[in-house]
């Protein structure tokens, strides 16, 4: 009774601890960042909603040896210092209109608006709104997690709405003010692992030993993204959007740490699935059979993620050449010039970051194989501390031991 006591004491005294630093040192570095003024050339910083009033004219056009349908439509602006005007957007006369886009009255669309040297307002046609279909498929998503997963479900999802929130609200508005996109990323990543893991797995030993080994995975994926974004002399400026940020005005980017760092968030979310899969079948496996030492542990255990981590380089693979899919058919285009185009920053960056996240995958089963063997089968001699770390996985083995319907 009184070693439970002195346990939930240390406990209490090492949370409040915490909270005091974080509320002494965290909140002015997480929340006093200042950003830069925002400029003119921000997307979207002159675009608003409209709504097409009447479809004025509509035919066909010929653009430069391509026929194609156009229209003519009357608007009505939704938003902004214009709201209720109604002006003209031209559709589909000067630009390359893609087939099966037509609209009618009723559809809303996004126009981008400008002052002619005469003060006239003119419009010109940006884009379809497609929040309502967004809506709709986020929708099916939640109703799907939570009706296969349940509370861990839940879960998953306001860690999702975390990750997001960590992202938008910290790894964003600190490279803009100027700071290192790598160490940004890191500390980022490590406040993901630290809430979002715990949030869906809960505090136990299975999730202690994911944790552990993301944060080992996360330093050799980002020491080999280091090393090779420094060997193929990649400068972080293969993309349109990074030019864009290269040119904004009093906006100081490390745009070689902001490929870094984009590259260890690329690879967090699929180390997640992997290493957390792979602790989980550690446990399971030594629930399963107790007697199991460390080397006839690992080597079953290895072999199950042997087969996941195949899989998931295949995956992602495939996830990153279907995001390339447009640079892949320039690629074949070249007729011969392979040499060149892969020497590309643009093309050389994807590759890059395909590589070395595979290599982080790689990395990650046998590393987090051993970790969580170890912590299974070693937990018990951890004293004192053994009870703070909570159950083996969140169900009901007791400290190795399955349960007799499980045997059954």
């Amino acid at each position: 009774m009184k070693k439970s006591i002195y346990i939930v004491g240390l406990f209490t005294l090492l949370i409040m601890a915490v909270i005091a630093a974080f509320v002494i040192w965290g909140v002015p570095y997480f929340f006093g960042v200042s950003l830069p003024e925002p400029t003119q050339t921000g997307f979207g910083s002159e675009t608003v909603r409209a709504r097409v009033a009447r479809v004025i004219e509509e035919g066909l056009i010929d653009l430069g040896g391509i026929e194609q349908p156009y229209q003519i439509m009357q608007v009505e602006i939704l938003e902004g210092e214009y709201q209720g005007v109604l002006i003209e957007v031209d559709y589909g006369r000067r630009q390359v209109r893609p087939e099966g886009m037509r609209f009618g009255p009723g559809d809303e669309i996004l126009i981008t608006l400008g002052l002619r040297q005469d003060n006239l307002l003119v419009a010109y046609y940006a884009d379809a709104v497609r929040w309502r279909p967004l809506l709709v498929l986020f929708g099916v998503f939640v109703a799907a997690t939570l009706l296969i997963s349940r509370w861990k479900g839940l879960r998953s999802l306001l860690a999702l709405a975390f990750s997001l929130l960590v992202i938008v609200g910290y790894i964003i508005p600190h490279i803009l003010a100027g700071e290192d996109p790598v160490r940004v990323s890191i500390i980022g990543s490590v406040i993901l692992l630290g809430v979002t893991l715990y949030l869906t797995y809960g505090w136990n030993l299975k999730t202690h030993a994911a944790v552990a080994s993301m944060v080992l995975v996360l330093v050799v994926t980002g020491t080999l993204a280091y090393l090779f974004v420094v060997f193929t002399r990649l400068t972080g400026v293969g993309t349109e959007e990074a030019l864009f940020l290269f040119q904004v005005p009093g906006l100081q980017v490390n745009l070689r740490g902001l490929v870094l760092g984009g590259m260890i968030i690329g690879a967090l979310g699929v180390l997640d699935d992997l290493v957390t899969t792979q602790a989980a079948a550690v446990f399971e496996l030594h629930a399963t059979d107790p007697t199991l030492g460390l080397k006839a542990l690992f080597a079953r255990a290895m072999r199950i993620g042997r087969d996941h981590v195949a899989a998931t380089v295949n995956t992602l693979v495939l996830a990153y050449a279907g995001a390339s899919l447009p640079m892949l058919l320039l690629f074949t285009l070249a007729r011969g010039n392979y040499a060149y185009l892969v020497n590309l920053e643009t093309v050389a960056e994807e590759i890059v970051r395909t590589l070395v996240g595979s290599l982080g995958l790689i990395a990650a089963v046998p590393l987090s194989t051993l970790v969580a063997a170890a912590l299974a089968l070693h937990a018990d001699h951890l004293g004192w501390l053994r009870d703070l770390l909570g159950p083996a996985d969140g169900h009901d083995h007791s400290h190795g031991s399955l349960s007799h319907e499980e045997h059954l």
